[in-house]
Parts: C-alpha cells; structure tokens; sequence
C-alpha cells in the first residue's frame, strides 16, 4: 500500500489592510453584511451584493478626492 503524505500546513500570511478594503469592509457593515461576511467569507456574497459595495465605494471614493 502506498504511504500518504502528512498534511502540510502553510502560515498565513496577515497583509496590511489597504485604503479600499477598509472602505469596503465599512459598506458592507453599513449593508449589514458583516455576519455574512465573517461567517463563510467574501466569496459568499451574491453578484447583487458585491455590485452594491463597489459601486458604493466608487461613488465615496468620487467625493473624497474632490
């Protein structure tokens, strides 16, 4: 029989948060999100929900720079 190989674990790497995620993260708590969100991840939301957030953060990110 052949031998398994060990499960290799590999760290993770904690990346610094940038502008556009902590802007992101605000909307989505802002759309009651958060549970969702921290629950399965970013990948669990639907199309109409990621399409909320980004036009949300396009349009603060329009009055901020103004």
């Amino acid at each position: 029989m052949a031998r398994k190989k060990a499960l290799q674990v590999k760290p993770v790497k904690e990346k610094k948060l940038t502008e556009n995620d902590i802007i992101k993260y605000e909307i989505a708590c802002e759309l009651g999100l958060e549970d969702k969100i921290a629950k399965n991840g970013w990948k669990s939301l639907t199309a109409r929900e990621s399409g909320k957030i980004g036009g949300l953060m396009a349009k603060r990110k329009r009055y901020t720079h103004e």
